[in-house]
Formats: C-alpha cells, sequence, structure tokens
C-alpha cells in the first residue's frame, strides 16, 4: 500500500495521565491529484491513537473550521482528541489545504484522510466499518460533502457537525465560506452541486449535528435543512440547538452548555 512509504513522526505525550501515541502524516507525500493554487500548501493527518487497553475500534478524522481562508486547529480540532480517546476512539485531526476557489483542493484531502485511517486500521486497531468524520462551521460543509459524495473506503459511517456550512446557494450559505470555495463569480448549477443538503441519500451516514440559536455568522437553516433531509430520507440522525452560543464555540469551556453537550454527543456514540 502506498501509505506504507508515507513519512511518519511517533512521538510519546502525556494525556488524561496516561501515555497516548501521536502519528503525523503528511497526506499526499507524491503529489495530489489536484493541485493547490498555494506554494508549500500541504495537507496532513495528526492521528491521536486510542491507547490499546480503551480501545474500542472506532476512529474519526476532525475537520476544523475557518471559513475556507484558515483552520482552527485546537478549539475544533486537537482539543477534541482527548474527548474520544477517553472513550476509546482514535482522533484524527486534519490540516486540509485551502481551495482559494479550487474546491476539488480541500474535499479531496477529506476524502484521503478517510482513506488513510482505514489503510492503517491493523496498526492502529481500527474496526474499518465504524470511521467517522467530523467538522465545524466551514469544516462541517467539508465533512457533510465527504459524507454525502464519498464512496468505498472514503465514505464514513457516522458524521457529527458543529454549527456547519451545509449550502453554498445565495441567501443561506456563508457567503465567505462560498466565495472561499468556488470563487466570487459562479453559477448556480455549481452552487447546487457543492450543497451537501441536495446531495442526502438513504445510504447517507448517520448524523450529530449542534448549532446554537443565535448564530449570526453561519444561519442556523444550514443545520436544520440538512437535519431535514436526512430524516426526508430515513437517515438516523440527531439535532441539538442550544438557545445561546453564537458561532465557534467548538470545545470552550466558556460555552454555557458545554458539559451538556459533552454528555449528549457521548451518548449518542454510544447509542449504536
Amino acid at each position: 500500500m502506498k501509505h506504507l512509504f508515507l513519512s511518519i513522526i511517533v512521538c510519546a505525550l502525556c494525556l488524561s495521565a496516561s501515555a497516548q501515541r501521536v502519528v503525523n502524516i503528511d497526506l499526499w507525500p507524491k503529489g495530489a491529484p489536484h493541485k493547490s493554487s498555494v506554494k508549500n500548501d500541504t495537507a496532513r493527518l495528526t492521528v491521536y491513537i486510542a491507547d490499546p487497553k480503551r480501545a474500542t475500534g472506532r476512529a474519526i478524522v476532525i475537520c476544523p473550521g475557518g471559513g475556507y481562508a484558515g483552520h482552527a486547529m485546537k478549539t475544533e480540532g486537537t482539543d477534541w482528541a482527548e474527548f474520544f480517546n477517553n472513550m476509546g476512539i482514535t482522533a484524527a485531526v486534519l490540516k486540509y489545504r485551502l481551495p482559494h476557489g479550487k474546491a476539488e483542493v480541500p474535499l479531496e484531502d477529506g476524502e484521503e484522510a478517510m482513506r488513510v485511517m482505514r489503510q492503517f486500521a491493523g496498526e492502529w486497531r481500527i474496526n474499518t466499518n465504524d470511521v467517522g468524520i467530523m467538522g465545524s462551521s466551514a469544516g462541517g460543509h467539508l465533512a457533510s460533502y465527504v459524507a454525502t459524495h464519498a464512496e468505498g473506503s472514503a465514505k464514513p459511517n457516522f458524521q457529527i457537525l458543529f454549527y456547519p456550512v451545509i449550502t453554498m446557494l445565495s441567501g443561506i450559505t456563508h457567503q465567505g465560506s462560498h466565495d472561499n470555495l468556488l470563487g466570487k463569480n459562479v453559477k448556480e448549477k455549481k452552487e447546487k452541486q457543492y450543497s451537501s443538503d441536495l446531495s442526502v441519500t438513504r445510504v447517507t451516514p448517520r448524523a450529530f449535528i449542534v448549532l446554537s440559536d443565535d448564530d449570526d455568522v453561519v444561519q442556523p437553516a444550514n443545520g436544520v435543512n440538512y437535519y431535514t433531509e436526512l430524516y426526508r430520507h430515513d437517515v438516523p440522525a440527531s439535532l441539538h440547538v442550544w438557545p445561546t452560543g453564537g458561532h465557534g464555540f467548538g470545545s470552550k469551556l466558556g460555552f454555557k452548555f458545554h458539559m451538556q453537550l459533552l454528555m449528549e454527543l457521548q451518548g449518542w456514540l454510544e447509542s449504536f
């Protein structure tokens, strides 16, 4: 397998008083199918491998948000590793390439990250039929796109979305994410192509969706409409709308409903 030749750096960290193995991977050591328009922009995967004594076989790829202009790597990425590892889940944080109007670039990174997790399933004690994807804000668009479009070893078994950008259609989309992903002057046909709610089918993986009612950055209608399409296609889904919290609360302890969120997410993960 090609990824046996990836450049891998393994180091030991201490997390929750237990040894944690962290692996850093260059996602495209031999070059990606679609080239980034930014020189030296590379995709990397940081994998926090669950303690073998706790490992359940489940794994998740985490896509931080940032409006497709940057990455909220901490609060929407690495800070979640401890939560998942404590549940025996191996967590991989994806630093995807930014699109600059070339939508294929970050989206193929998301799919390749899923493939890598399954290719290393034996080494990392992962069940290939229990690998999910998580994303926040624009990362939620990336995660939902992979969930609704990927096939074979790139297709997730479940999805977790925090205040996600879902549609690219004018009036509901987050305009910054739209422009960074597709460009400013784009036809409606292409906007529909990259609107995840329009691509839901009966084989779309189950979902856990979180957002706040007072989000004034990404309209709550994005997540709500996605949930509606999942429901309409008989896909198991759980929608959680908090009364306050705004946008981008991620793993922040200052989020008023932080503990309730963790309990509900844990309960959902333990339900299947």
